[in-house]
């Protein structure tokens, strides 16, 4: 995989433009990703421990159950059914993020 590989711009070029991408359960603790292309990438329970988040688009990307531990987050969008303290709880702690469902 590109992104493992820390070929953020590699998997832009290659990935679909349409379609859902499956990377529920992905491991991309330690990567900088903040060039990536978040467009259709399914996150579901994926592990961004320490990871480089700063900048990315994330409001329309599936995160629930994803783990941001001590990721940088500034400029972050997140997706609306997450509250900043799930997410600071997420990076603080290491906790899965759970979406809000009222």
């Amino acid at each position: 995989m590109l992104l493992r590989q820390d070929d953020v711009e590699g998997f832009n070029q290659e990935k679909p433009r349409t379609g859902t991408i499956d990377m529920t359960g992905g491991d991309f603790r330690g990567l900088d990703l903040r060039a990536l292309d978040t467009t259709g990438i399914d996150f579901t329970d994926a592990y961004f421990r320490s990871a480089d988040l700063r900048g990315l688009d994330l409001r329309h990307i599936p995160m629930e159950g994803a783990s941001i531990a001590h990721a940088q987050i500034s400029g972050v969008f997140f997706p609306a059914e997450l509250s900043a303290d799930e997410i600071l709880m997420s990076v603080n702690f290491g906790t899965r993020l759970r979406y809000r469902t009222h």
